[in-house]
């Protein structure tokens, strides 16, 4: 499958040397879906200056209708693998083909491929559910600021619960064995149901217990690969993988859509009745409580939409780990230049 225009990082390297001599060179980003754009600038928009700048799409295919190429990473890379360079890159999540290291072809494709960027977490949703920034989501959404549960303790003893199945599920995807657990079976193991504030530690608790059941299980039918959970456990720790973040490793959209965004939701809830309360409480007349509520109802924003747009991720070791790929890059790239003689383009 040809990309549009055949562009590749040769077409964009021969664009770039036809601009003015001191013109920003234009490096074309692509990503996997329209929900990556927004993070990929966040991360790709501290690495512009007066030299280089990026522009961020979603690759397209030949065609009258120049349809967008299949939605996914394997898509994405096997289209761009022959293409990306100094002038087209690509940014892909993870997956876990970051914890392969190496065990599987799209692993190796993944980790190997000049100029290919990802995600280290599992996918840029892991990222938007950093435990650290829920918090700020819940202050957007709700213009309430008191902490009422604590998210950190909340997604650590999550991540510790589901450890042990984790490290099976890593031990199994380097094995290629899909049959004994695949990413879905797992998510089925270690959804929490409903969660509010007041009942997430039974829940966790419960999920534990299903954690035991389904590693006994695999016990049983894999023994032979038993003594290798431990030894990827300590590969994991190396990788900066641990049972306290291992929900920043895990399926995003089952994390976001089943884990997260559940007790965020029931968090925002609580603060916006305390809100509306306090604002029953110091008016003073029904005119003032009305227009209160009213102007408080407009400010309040969607809470899917806050979390998607939070940004506080940028704390987080993962996306420190994101900027280093792409700084390493640039680095090399610019050592490069600077061993061209002098006129040189």
């Amino acid at each position: 499958m040809k990309l549009t225009h055949h562009i590749s990082s040769t077409y964009m390297s021969a664009a770039n040397a036809l601009q003015p001599r001191h013109a920003r060179r234009r490096i074309i980003a692509y990503v996997e879906s329209y929900d990556d754009i927004f993070f990929w600038r966040t991360v790709l928009g501290q690495f512009e200056n007066e030299k280089r700048f990026f522009e961020i799409m979603l690759p397209t295919k030949s065609g009258k209708k120049r349809q967008l190429l299949g939605r996914g990473k394997r898509s994405a890379i096997m289209c761009l693998l022959e293409h990306t360079g100094r002038d087209m890159i690509a940014c892909v999540d993870a997956d876990y083909d970051f914890l392969m290291q190496r065990a599987t072809e799209n692993s190796r494709l993944l980790l190997d491929t000049p100029y290919v960027f990802h995600t280290v977490a599992y996918s840029i949703e892991n990222l938007q559910c950093y435990a650290a920034g829920l918090h700020n989501v819940c202050v957007m959404a709700t213009l309430n600021d008191r902490h009422i549960f604590d998210f950190e303790t909340f997604l650590k003893n999550y991540s510790e619960a589901i450890w042990p199945l984790f490290c099976w599920s890593v031990v199994l995807y380097r094995a290629e064995d899909y049959s004994a657990m695949t990413i879905t079976d797992m998510d089925k193991v270690i959804s929490l149901g409903k969660v509010t504030m007041e009942n997430a530690a039974d829940v966790i608790a419960r999920v534990a217990l299903k954690v035991r059941h389904k590693t006994n299980t695999l016990r049983r039918s894999r023994p032979d690969m038993a003594p290798r959970v431990q030894r990827v456990a300590k590969e994991l720790a190396d990788l900066g993988v641990t049972p306290q973040n291992a929900y920043m490793f895990t399926h995003g959209h089952h994390l976001f859509e089943k884990i997260v965004l559940p007790i965020v939701k029931n968090v925002c809830s609580r603060l916006i009745k305390e809100r509306e309360a306090e604002i029953h409480r110091q008016s003073i007349h029904a005119t003032q409580k009305n227009n209160e509520l009213s102007c408080y109802a407009n400010s309040i924003e969607g809470i899917t939409s806050m979390m998607k747009k939070n940004t506080m991720y940028v704390i987080s070791p993962e996306y420190k780990r994101i900027c280093s790929q792409i700084s390493e890059a640039l680095t090399e790239e610019t050592k490069e230049e600077a061993k061209k003689p002098e006129g040189q383009e």
